[in-house]
């Protein structure tokens, strides 16, 4: 499996740069509870590869909590073909911990 783990500066990076898309594969509950600005929910107890966003031009970045759902997530789409590659290591919590703004 091929695996980029990105940062906290690497998200804010992409994010100020409109290249990545992040896909957060927690749950629901905990996605409603609050979540990194932008970003998709599509939780890993009903991931489906092929109902992954694609937006031409974005990167695809997974993210959960803390970073181990979404390397799950990751298997499941190299799995299925698809070139997904990155997820941030830290995930929501450390992005909470960075002091960074959450969506509800």
């Amino acid at each position: 499996m091929i695996v980029n783990d990105l940062d906290i500066d690497d998200i804010k990076a992409g994010l100020a740069a409109n290249s990545i898309l992040i896909v957060d594969v927690r749950e629901p509950h905990e996605f409603a509870a609050g979540h990194i600005p932008g970003s998709v929910s599509r939780p890993l107890s009903q991931f489906n590869p092929a109902n992954l966003p694609n937006e031409p031009g974005k990167r695809l970045v997974l993210s959960c909590a803390a970073g181990v759902r979404s390397l799950r997530a990751m298997e499941f789409a190299q799995s299925a073909g698809l070139d997904v590659d990155s997820h941030y290591i830290g995930g929501f919590k450390d992005w909470v911990m960075h002091g960074e703004p959450v969506e509800r």
